[in-house]
């Protein structure tokens, strides 16, 4: 290499660190020699160089939206075992992660008993909607509408609610495990209203939802959540025994 190809260099290095370009910075020489060996053109090499950028903005994008979205774990579609419940429509699931729905403002039930992957599931296509450059956050239900009814004597909820509404994916772990007072069904009755026909949600219950008035103070405040959550959405029946349960006793 000639000190000039040298020199060439550092200045190149100099201008992609300036207009901060750091995947191409760091593929640079690999790019270039695969150019060389290849015989590639010009256009053809500048194409690759920002399809190598752009990849790398898009997964940087895909974990500051992971980290942000306060996921229980990593738990992914793809390792998610499809063989174990006895009652779940694989096909429908994979189609969901496509987030067509997401699209059309369309909502996620996962109903089913403790232990069958309602969580696992919800995480996994969030996941994918953090990859797909999609702003996530997950929330147990119990910490989440405690969060909203602390923000009233500080004075913050209607702040809180802005935040929420910027979310394109709001999942609402273990709806089931609620008791809401009157105060507390109104919170959360604006939080749903609020992305009704306008951002998507996912919910997992263990409950029915001719149980529903066990959360709520009454079947008429179950029935008005109900109506807008179900208007636009997709069921997801999953019957079976607790993964957690069942690994267990494999184990023993």
């Amino acid at each position: 290499m000639t000190a000039k190809v040298k020199d060439l260099n550092v200045e190149i290095r100099t201008l992609l660190k300036q207009f901060k370009l750091p995947d191409v910075y760091e593929r640079y020489d690999e790019e270039i020699e695969n150019a060389i060996e290849k015989n590639i053109g010009y256009r053809e090499f500048l194409y690759k160089l920002l399809k190598v950028e752009e990849q790398g903005k898009k997964e940087r994008l895909a974990q500051r939206n992971i980290k942000k979205a306060c996921f229980d774990g990593h738990k992914t579609i793809e390792s998610f075992d499809f063989d174990f419940p006895k009652g779940i429509n694989q096909s429908k699931v994979l189609d969901l992660t496509t987030l067509s729905f997401m699209e059309k403002h369309e909502n996620l039930v996962f109903i089913g008993p403790p232990g069958v992957g309602k969580s696992h599931l919800a995480e996994g296509i969030g996941i994918k909607a953090c990859h797909c450059g999609k702003s996530v956050f997950f929330a147990n239900a119990i910490d989440l509408v405690d969060d909203l009814y602390g923000a009233i004597a500080l004075g913050t909820l209607k702040q809180k609610f802005a935040k929420l509404a910027k979310i394109d994916l709001l999942i609402i772990d273990d709806i089931g495990y609620l008791k809401m007072d009157k105060e507390k069904e109104s919170i959360f009755f604006q939080l749903i209203r609020q992305r009704y026909e306008k951002s998507s949600l996912i919910v997992t219950t263990n409950l029915p939802f001719n149980r529903w008035d066990e959360i709520f103070t009454s079947e008429l405040a179950a029935s008005a959540v109900l109506d807008r959550l179900l208007h636009h959405s997709h069921v997801i029946s999953i019957t079976g025994d607790s993964y957690r349960v069942n690994r267990h006793f494999e184990e023993v």
